[in-house]
């Protein structure tokens, strides 16, 4: 991770006030598990293209699912394709899954207030440059460009 994405994740975390949180990892993760929910039998090639991360990145977490006992998988038994599996969600699964979820979503509910706040603050600022006359004064002079 480059240090200008690290600073701004650690900025991001001290302005919402969130956990020191490995933010993007658990992202993946929610992401992970929630398509798994939704379509066990995806492929890692298919899992990799939905969550926009290489093969290599969805197989760690895969590995790192399975070792944390929050998947399972399952050889489809019927199929020609023996590599085929299906990755499900434990019963740890699902409660790990609804935990990452109420914490991402409180993340990104102090995310959102802090972006209200500095809109608000940068609202008020553009709306006291526009209200001094000086600035007025310097955009007047300026010569009009004929088209």
């Amino acid at each position: 991770m480059s240090a200008g994405l690290r600073d701004i994740l650690r900025s991001t975390v001290e302005r919402t006030g969130g956990p020191p949180l490995n933010t993007l990892s658990e992202e993946h993760h929610l992401k992970l598990l929630r398509l798994l929910e939704e379509s066990p039998g995806m492929t890692q090639r298919e899992l990799s293209a939905a969550l926009g991360v290489s093969l290599g990145k969805t197989n760690y977490c895969l590995k790192g699912l399975l070792a944390r006992g929050l998947i399972k998988m399952q050889n489809f038994r019927s199929s020609t394709n023996k590599l085929a599996y299906a990755y499900l969600l434990t019963p740890a699964g699902f409660s790990a899954k609804a935990e990452l979820t109420r914490r991402f979503l409180k993340i990104k509910m102090n995310e959102y207030e802090a972006l209200k706040a500095e809109i608000a603050q940068l609202q008020t600022e553009a709306g006291q440059l526009c209200s001094e006359p000086a600035i007025f004064q310097h955009i007047n002079s300026q010569p009009r460009q004929s088209k």
